[in-house]
């Protein structure tokens, strides 16, 4: 059974730096499309950046070069370093993972979900 577990959030002031981990468990790491998401409170989940199989690696608009993800396949780990953060990062990240396009990504489709960490910027 796939399990992610999500760790690193914290609050940090605006234009610090955080990175998140995600420790993988149950399925063949490197064989999966590896992405993190977030929620702000009341608003929907967005994709915030993905990384297939291959290293190929896609951001939102919002993160792009502030973010950077990354996987460890020795370690099954998923990365996300995350610098100059402003308030409008402060959400809820998860790690997501999908096997169902064999190791490629595709449309923002993920089957599987962390539980999530808290990220908290302040101005």
């Amino acid at each position: 059974q796939v399990q992610l577990v999500e760790s690193g959030g914290g609050s940090v002031q605006a234009g610090g730096s955080l990175r998140l981990s995600c420790a993988a468990s149950g399925y063949t790491f490197s064989a999966y499309c590896l992405g993190w998401f977030r929620q702000a409170p009341g608003k929907e989940r967005e994709g915030v950046a993905h990384i297939d199989s291959h290293g190929r690696t896609r951001y939102a608009d919002s993160v792009k070069g502030r973010f950077t993800i990354s996987a460890d396949n020795a370690k099954n780990t998923l990365y996300l370093q995350m610098l100059d953060l402003k308030p409008e990062d402060t959400a809820i990240y998860y790690c997501a993972a999908v096997t169902q396009f064999g190791g490629y990504c595709f449309n923002w489709i993920f089957d599987y979900w962390g539980q999530g960490t808290q990220v908290t910027v302040s101005s």
